[in-house]
């Protein structure tokens, strides 16, 4: 006796609905991408400090994972309250930075040996439950400092101010990317920041930006291809 035909559909659709139901269980659940992972050093050559530097952005976020080269979970971050329920999209860090010189709290090579070289992941959970993933390359190629050729302290004429530097070529194998000058009223809020191309080690202070009579403060910063980066400081007065 043959199944009638509607039973026979019937049968059909609720097979096809079983198997539709089981690919879809059996799918991963879908990981996005953080849209920036990065971990770097930042040494002061100055103040002969080292610390460790982390940003992050993407979706987001409730909780965040580090996992350090061979396992180790660096860090666990989560979001609780207004924070947990909202989300958190960019988060960047940096650890207290010891002083490298003698005497000091920990050797340069002790705090390298506390971050080694190799792939970090991040992983995050988004407020909506899916997973989060991104990862970033820490090397210990750190540039040295940049050898400041002017100003060296003192006056200087404020129509006529330019800070200059050597070119970061050590130690061997670094690759610097760009440098960045920071200038700052050691008295004040105003700030004047400046990216150059690795070929570029001088650059002149608009005088808009500089006030007669004043003290100002500033770096040179040399940003290796890795991401590290080492600052040399330096001050001025203006006439």
């Amino acid at each position: 006796m043959s199944m009638p035909k509607r039973l026979v559909t019937a049968a059909l659709i609720a097979g096809l609905a079983l198997l539709v139901g089981a690919s879809a269980t059996a799918l991963p659940a879908q990981q996005l991408r953080l849209e920036q992972a990065q971990i770097f050093f930042e040494f002061n050559s100055s103040a002969q400090d080292l610390g460790i530097q982390v940003f992050l952005d993407g979706e987001g976020w409730t909780n965040l994972k580090i996992i350090a080269p061979g396992g180790k979970q660096l860090l666990d971050v989560t979001g609780k309250g207004s924070v947990g329920l909202l989300g958190l999209t960019e988060l960047f860090f940096e650890s207290v930075e010891p002083s490298t010189a003698e005497g000091g709290t920990l050797s340069f090579d002790e705090i390298l040996a506390l971050f080694p070289e190799g792939k970090y992941d991040f992983r995050t959970v988004t407020v909506e439950g899916q997973n989060q993933i991104g990862s970033a390359t820490l090397t210990h190629d750190i540039p040295d400092g940049p050898v400041v050729l002017s100003p060296l302290g003192g006056l200087v004429d404020l129509n006529n101010t330019v800070i200059s530097w050597l070119p970061v070529r050590t130690p061997a194998g670094i690759k610097i990317l760009r440098y960045q000058v920071i200038v700052e009223r050691s008295q004040g809020n105003r700030v004047f920041t400046v990216d150059l191309p690795p070929n570029v080690t001088s650059v002149k202070i608009p005088k808009e930006f500089l006030k007669p009579d004043r003290n100002y403060i500033f770096e040179v910063l040399a940003k290796e291809v890795s991401g590290n980066q080492t600052i040399t400081e330096g001050s001025f007065t203006t006439k």
